[in-house]
């Protein structure tokens, strides 16, 4: 699979048009429609952006660091002229967007080339992306299992290598569960550090947009034009590194465990306080939050809200306001004693989603021993983190003839230069890396 830095400098090299990229990513979606991982093909636009970008080209201008790279967006991103649906019928004759999400509009002013909308859970409310109206998400690498979620189209067009980026957003882990499952990179920046602006909301006090990349030469490439800023240099042989403990090392993978202890034998272990209370607070603010914006449509339309979803959001809608104020009572001071207990370390490193991706046949998953809902539990290790705000990079273990593992590269506040750096250390070790997933990508070569 080629890399987005590798497409953008051929079509900036005149060695392949932007247009033939385009069309060769739409011939790649239209084979994998089993994969339940777009929602809408925005075919006419992304020959529009890829035209502009080959007529810059022609006039010896440089249309920018991701000319000619098609990608697509979590389908809760406004799109200009489509309505923003969330994932869920009951918006889809909604108003059309008058202006692209902010980050979209970044991306176009470095060259990237929107061709689809993607699948998720709706109202990104899940872990799974099992969606009534779009259906269920298929991982590239094992056609029976869940691509994880909420961002699972987003994901899954990227291990597929039919994009070579996507964005998605992370509430809860909503990027580091699907990247982890489907054997990629995924960042949830520090909390507010990109752009939400046209991102239709679940729970805006954790809601993050991050980049699906399948290297993180893309990732760092990508961050750069999200924040409009370069990435600091940052030595990782001068990084501080430390092990999550407690119940980090609870309800992991064997592999996890010993990858960790392998990248950072010597690193101590630490421990954050009030694990289990912090997730548990995670839960109800989010479902406290997500109940507030949408109690007015349950009022008027609660049954054309996907079932799943619309249990949990009623739930949500039904907690009172002073429990919700214990929990973010309860957040400021977890922030505070997790910023004590990790003053003198620049990266954490913990699992990402605990295990491999479930069967779609029966999406439940083994914790403390016994038998749960995937769609809720799969971010028993990245729920903690999105409590504090925290930047967390979910890098692929490389894991030959195996199903796809993630580990949480976890930084301090704007951090996400020291993760990229400690991230592509590892990749050159071998340890970390995107494996193949036997599905030809429509841009792995361009002569």
């Amino acid at each position: 699979m080629m890399q987005a830095v590798d497409i953008a400098a051929a079509v900036r090299a005149g060695h392949v048009r932007a247009i033939d990229m385009v069309e060769r990513c739409l011939a790649g979606l239209a084979q994998a429609d089993h994969l339940a991982a777009v929602t809408r093909v925005l075919a006419a636009r992304a020959r529009a952006e890829a035209a502009q970008v080959d007529a810059a080209i022609a006039h010896g201008h440089d249309p920018g660091p991701l000319a000619g790279v098609p990608y697509g967006v979590k389908d809760l991103f406004d799109v200009v002229g489509l309505p923003t649906t969330a994932g869920s019928s009951l918006y889809a004759d909604a108003a059309p967007a008058t202006h692209d999400a902010e980050a979209i509009c970044r991306l176009r002013g470095a060259g990237a080339v929107l061709v689809a909308t993607l699948n998720m859970d709706e109202f990104a409310y899940g872990f799974a992306t099992i969606n009534a109206t779009h259906g269920t998400t298929r991982n590239p690498h094992d056609v029976t299992r869940l691509a994880g979620g909420s961002s699972g189209g987003s994901a899954a067009v990227v291990a597929a290598g039919l994009m070579a980026f996507s964005l998605g957003t992370d509430t809860n882990g909503s990027i580091r569960v699907p990247a982890s499952l489907t054997g990629i990179y995924g960042l949830k920046p520090t909390h507010g550090a990109l752009p939400m602006a046209g991102v239709f909301p679940f729970a805006e006090s954790f809601d993050d947009a991050g980049p699906f990349t399948t290297s993180v030469a893309d990732m760092r490439c990508i961050w750069q034009v999200l924040t409009g800023s370069p990435v600091d240099g940052a030595a990782p042989t001068d990084l501080r590194v430390a092990r999550l403990g407690g119940r980090f090392r609870d309800n992991a993978d064997p592999d996890q465990l010993a990858a960790i202890d392998a990248i950072a034998p010597h690193a101590p272990i630490i421990e954050l306080p009030e694990i289990a209370r912090a997730r548990s607070a995670a839960f109800l603010i989010t479902a406290f939050e997500g109940g507030a914006l949408h109690a007015d449509a349950l009022g008027r339309a609660a049954m054309q809200f996907d079932p799943a979803t619309r249990d949990r959001l009623m739930a949500g809608a039904l907690l009172p306001r002073a429990l919700y104020d214990e929990a973010l009572a309860f957040r400021r001071d977890f922030k505070q004693q997790t910023a004590v207990v990790i003053a003198d370390y620049d990266v954490l490193l913990a699992p990402a989603a605990p295990c491999v991706a479930p069967l779609i046949a029966d999406p439940r998953i083994v914790i403390d021993g016994g038998m749960v809902p995937a769609r809720s539990d799969l971010g028993i290790h990245t729920q903690p983190i999105s409590f504090t705000g925290l930047p967390a990079l979910s890098v692929p273990l490389r894991r030959p003839g195996r199903l796809p593992l993630g580990l949480q590269l976890i930084g301090k506040p704007g951090g996400e230069a020291a993760l990229m750096a400690f991230a592509e250390m590892l990749e050159g070790t071998g340890l970390t890396g995107q494996g193949l997933t036997g599905i030809a990508s429509p841009v792995e070569e361009l002569a």
